[in-house]
């Protein structure tokens, strides 16, 4: 029962996340359409992700990667997954052997983890990764490419709607459909003090 619970939880919340990103991307004279919503399932359960999954949505995110390659193993190849978290060059080869429907990786921040991105993908006989602009109108008046040929990924659960309104097409959601995220609490190392008396 408290499963079905959760479930449906999850599922309103997705609704109701699909709901605001159509009103914003139309107060901003945009279609939905153009505007990808990556539910962000960091720290949460296999089985909370595949709730989202099981009412139909299939774009989802996570930003660490040995929490990456423990999940995405376990739930549909269906899915587009994005790795939204900073990565280091040594755990390229680790996310793209474990995640062979890696979609995109939105937070590539050197030349060095995009060239080490593009020569593993090439090493594995994977199809190239989608990739983002972070100065989406630059980078296409620069390449003389039109703008619908560049993605911006900006925005989550706290502004979404303005992310769209300012012509972003991804939006990261996370907390706003799966709840607050739950952290592992650490171990409190308990400290043994001795104390040593001596009476004289």
């Amino acid at each position: 029962m408290a499963a079905q619970a959760v479930e449906g939880k999850v599922a309103m919340a997705l609704r109701r996340v699909i709901h605001r990103v159509q009103a914003a991307a139309e107060k901003a004279g945009r279609r939905a359409e153009e505007v990808r919503v990556v539910a962000v399932g960091k720290t949460k359960s296999v089985s909370l992700i595949r709730d989202v999954y099981d009412v139909g949505h299939r774009c989802f995110g996570e930003n660490y990667v040995q929490e990456f390659i423990q999940k995405a193993p376990q739930l549909p190849d269906d899915i587009n997954w994005h790795f939204i978290g900073h990565i280091q060059s040594n755990k390229v080869k680790p996310l793209l052997a474990a995640v062979p429907n890696l979609d995109m990786v939105e937070s590539v921040d050197s030349e060095k983890i995009a060239i080490q991105l593009d020569r593993m993908v090439a090493s594995l006989g994977r199809r190239p990764l989608k990739t983002l602009c972070c100065c989406k109108d630059e980078v296409c008046k620069a390449l003389g490419i039109p703008e619908d040929y560049c993605e911006l990924s900006m925005g989550m659960s706290g502004d979404f709607e303005q992310a769209i309104e300012m012509g972003s097409t991804n939006v990261r959601i996370g907390s706003t459909i799966f709840g607050p995220r739950e952290y592992p609490k650490k171990e409190k190392k308990e400290s043994v003090n001795l104390l040593t008396s001596s009476i004289s």
